[in-house]
C-alpha cells in the first residue's frame, strides 16, 4: 500500500468532499473535491511522487479549481440568471396586467381566468366577463380594479 495505492486515497477524498457538497451545499466542497480526484490522477501517472509533494499538488489544485469557479464559472451563472426579484412571487409578476373575470366578484370576492388557471381577485363587486387589472397581491389573491373600456 505504498505509492501504489495512494491514488485511491485521493479518490476517496475526493468522493467523500463531494458527498460533503451533496449533505450540505455551497459549491465549496465540490470544488476541493476536484482538486483531491485530480491529485489522484496526478499521483496515478507519477506515483513516486513524496507525501509533501502530494500535499501540494492538492493545494495548487484546490486554489485554482476554487478560482475557476469564483471568477470564471460564477460570473456566468449569475449572468444567465433573471434576476427577478419576484421570480418564485407568482401573484406580483400579474401586477399590471389585465384579465377577464370568470366568476363575478360579489361582496369584494371573484375568479378571473389567468392563462388556463382561475385565480381568486379581490376588488369593486362587478359582472362576470368584466375586464380587471391586477394593482397588488395578498398572499395567492389577486387585488384588482376595474378596467374602463375606452
Amino acid at each position: 500500500m505504498e505509492a501504489f495505492a495512494l491514488h485511491y486515497w485521493w479518490w476517496i477524498l475526493a468522493l467523500v468532499l463531494i458527498a460533503i457538497e451533496v449533505i450540505l451545499p455551497g459549491y465549496f466542497m465540490l470544488w476541493i473535491g476536484i482538486a483531491a480526484g485530480l491529485t489522484g490522477l496526478v499521483v496515478l501517472v507519477a506515483p513516486g511522487l513524496s507525501l509533501l509533494a502530494q500535499a501540494l499538488v492538492f493545494a495548487a489544485l484546490a486554489f485554482l479549481s476554487c478560482a475557476a469557479y469564483w471568477y470564471g464559472l460564477r460570473p456566468r451563472l449569475m449572468r444567465n440568471e433573471p434576476g427577478d426579484a419576484t421570480l418564485n412571487r407568482r401573484g406580483e409578476q400579474k401586477i399590471g396586467q389585465r384579465y377577464v373575470l370568470a366568476e363575478p366578484i360579489i361582496n369584494g370576492r371573484g375568479k378571473a381566468k389567468v392563462g388556463d388557471s382561475l385565480w381568486l381577485v379581490r376588488g369593486p363587486d362587478l359582472p362576470v366577463g368584466s375586464m380587471v387589472e391586477v394593482v397588488g397581491v395578498d398572499g395567492t389573491t389577486l387585488l384588482v380594479k376595474a378596467v374602463v373600456p375606452g
